[in-house]
């Protein structure tokens, strides 16, 4: 059976398949013809030791995933529109930073806001309460979000290669041959997604945040709340992984299955030819590490 060290995302018509050393984003053009970039990496915690370190190398593969991430949807971009000319260093960094901006402001202010108002309603919430109120908005508006952007036909088709990503690696992962056949048989849900690993950040900021003593000021708390985001990243790096590895156990489960229910909405069952993208991409990064 094969290493379970692939992950990957969706991209614009087409999949990003990574492994430790190495990435591919296999892309539909517009002449139906599938174009295949391939990078070989050096990640931090190969050069530098200390950042494969549990917990650690939870923050930094989080850091890589994204820089990498929006390279491949830059890539996917240009080569799904035919037009082939790839962002520069700055205009990566910069989505980067709007992105990461906006993400904070829609699923860490607003439930963070939203939840002092409550407080000041409703009396003053403190300690677990609070962070449970805050937790459930969280979800909340991560699932109107996925509901609402779910409406769009380029998103719908987005969510059809994650599926075609999950069932392609779940393939590999078996050691099963990588055909069309074969992937079209596993699920599109898998235990290892980025969709779960945010509930599980979710999960554990309950936990986390409770911890932040209450008296201090509004500013205060969100300021933490942005502080801790690495060390709660780190934390559910490991109980990802250990999801994947210990299937079976009671425990793990119970973290792990609202992530994958939520995973239902952004995962689709792939067509025949969005499969084949999503092998190439595998088959890509597989013979790179060989």
């Amino acid at each position: 059976m094969a290493d379970k060290t692939l992950g990957g995302q969706a991209v614009i018509e087409g999949v990003m398949v990574k492994s430790k050393r190495s990435m591919a984003v296999a892309v539909r053009m517009p002449n139906g013809k599938i174009a295949v970039q391939k990078i070989d990496l050096n990640p931090l915690s190969v050069r530098y030791p200390v950042f494969g370190w549990p917990f650690i190398r939870g923050m930094v593969m989080l850091f890589e995933v994204l820089v990498l991430g929006v390279k491949a949807l830059n890539y996917s971009a240009g080569m799904a529109s035919g037009e082939k000319d790839e962002a520069s260093g700055w205009e990566i960094f910069i989505t980067l930073a709007f992105s990461l901006a906006l993400a904070i402001f829609i699923f860490k202010f607003i439930p963070f806001i939203t939840t002092q108002f409550i407080s000041g309603r409703l009396g003053m919430l403190q300690g677990i309460w609070f962070n449970l109120v805050e937790g459930a908005l969280k979800v909340l508006v991560f699932v109107l979000y996925i509901l609402a952007i779910s409406q769009m036909q380029d998103v719908r088709t987005l969510f059809k290669y994650h599926g075609a990503e999950h069932q392609a690696i779940s393939c590999h992962e078996a050691g099963h041959k990588l055909n069309v056949k074969n992937v079209q048989n596993y699920s599109p849900i898998h235990r290892r997604c980025g969709t779960t690993f945010l509930f599980l950040v979710i999960f554990l900021s309950i936990i986390i945040y409770s911890f932040v003593p209450s008296s201090l000021m509004t500013w205060e708390k969100f300021a933490w709340r942005i502080l801790l985001l690495p060390v709660i990243a780190g934390i559910s790096y490991e109980v990802l992984k250990l999801g994947a590895k210990y299937e079976d156990n009671f425990l793990v489960n119970m973290m792990v299955m609202p992530g994958l229910w939520i995973q239902k909405m952004t995962t689709s069952k792939p067509d025949n030819k969005q499969v084949e993208v999503a092998i190439k991409s595998v088959e890509a990064v597989v013979k790179m590490d060989k």
